[in-house]
């Protein structure tokens, strides 16, 4: 196990992981980022990236990735090779495949999403011998070469329109009627007048085969059940991403499909644990996304921290009773009320009085189901022994209280 307590960890160096190691870096957290392959992650393979901001003229997924990881490293950010299997939330460490161990006060986990298989003959035993997910890292294989692409939304459109610059002629089976597709209607448009492509509408892939590559592919036509065999070079499957979140079994809170269930502050149902990105349970995946949840991610976890370990060493940790008020000026009856609360607590020297800010503190005030404000509880050795709310929290009841605690602890 590394001898260093991070202030941050990151499983996962897509474009989420390497937002949140640039917005945690600089915040000043140490921060060390787990990647198992090449940082980038699918953004990464993406050759014409159009629609990110401050790039009118387009630039290229490799191009932005080592942006991103630039600009993390420049900050201070440790990025590190290895795959994580195990995440430990007790201590709060993540551990490699070869064994290595990182702690730290938070954890963000931004695995992504690998592409789906279509599940048919001969596509795994194909894989890397023409079979391909990933049109940047392999079209240049198949130049002049006839190719087929599977599917029909942004990233199955985009990429045809990208293996046109390479291969002789690009097949699109489409499994809708003519003309329907999900890709965005300026990749349609694009698409639709690229002399290069052809299509095959309502149609689905049954089968793939080739002697050691692929050499046909076996499309069966949905309305009249047809069989067609069809000779290809390639074939390029663009049907969905699965979330790599299997190594996170029990740990945090996931939907039917496997994505990670977060809040707004990309908060997971584990304290101190924090997700952004492809694997997270959310409306749109696209890297400007994966970008705002690392950011926010990273955010929320310094926000954490502080607040963390700002209550245990001044609540939990102290030895004199603390009076913990929770409050927030945004509150005209916590306004009228502070003053009163201030007078009671300052009558008695032994007690310590903390306030907690629930409209910046609000990991605290739901741990101690604080749904009331004002709300005072008063702690001894890190155990609530009196609880005020509402219209409980008045001056005089509060100085009474505190007396009887004040002599009990005294005797």
């Amino acid at each position: 196990m590394s001898g260093q307590l991070y202030d941050l960890v990151i499983v996962g160096g897509g474009p989420a992981g390497l937002a949140a190691a640039i917005y945690g870096a600089r915040s000043k957290l140490s921060t060390i980022l787990i990647e198992k392959g090449k940082p980038g992650g699918q953004a990464a393979t993406t050759q014409d990236m159009e629609n990110y901001p401050g790039f009118s003229a387009g630039t290229t997924g490799p191009q932005l990735m080592q942006a991103f990881t630039e600009h993390a490293r420049s900050f201070g950010a440790e990025i590190r090779r290895g795959e994580v299997v195990e995440i430990d939330p007790g201590r709060m460490t993540v551990t490699t495949k070869a064994g290595e161990t990182y702690a730290g006060r938070a954890i963000i986990l931004a695995p992504g999403a690998q592409p789906r298989t279509l599940g048919v003959k001969g596509e795994l035993a194909l894989r890397g011998k023409g079979v391909s997910y990933c049109a940047t890292c392999d079209a240049d294989f198949f130049t002049d070469l006839d190719v087929v692409v599977v599917g029909n939304g942004d990233a199955a459109i985009e990429e045809a329109n990208y293996l046109t610059r390479f291969a002789a002629k690009v097949t699109i089976v489409v499994i809708h009627d003519e003309g329907v597709l999900d890709a965005a209607p300026m990749l349609q448009e694009r698409a639709l007048k690229n002399p290069r492509i052809e299509w095959l509408w309502k149609s689905v892939v049954e089968e793939i085969s080739g002697d050691g590559i692929v050499e046909r592919v076996i499309v069966k036509n949905l309305k009249t059940g047809e069989l067609t065999t069809l000779s290809t070079n390639g074939v390029f499957i663009y049907v969905g991403t699965v979330p790599q979140t299997g190594f996170l079994k029990g740990l945090v809170e996931v939907d039917e499909r496997g994505y990670i269930i977060t809040n707004d502050q990309m908060e997971t149902s584990a304290a101190g644990i924090f997700a952004a990105g492809d694997a997270r349970s959310k409306y749109l995946r696209q890297v400007i996304t994966a970008a705002a949840d690392g950011a926010i991610a990273a955010v929320a976890a310094e926000k954490y921290i502080f607040e963390e370990e700002g209550f245990r060493s001044s609540v939990l940790e102290e030895v004199r009773p603390v009076a913990v008020v929770f409050w927030t000026p945004m509150n005209q009856e916590c306004i009228e009320r502070i003053s009163g609360i201030e007078r009671a607590a300052g009558a008695f020297p032994e007690f310590k009085l903390w306030k907690v800010d629930t409209y910046r503190n609000q990991r605290v005030a739901r741990r101690y189901g604080v749904t009331e404000l004002p709300t005072v509880l008063v702690f001894i050795n890190g155990e609530i022994v009196l609880r005020l709310a509402g219209s409980q929290v008045q001056e005089e009841v509060l100085q009474e209280k505190l007396a009887e605690i004040a002599k009990g602890v005294s005797t």
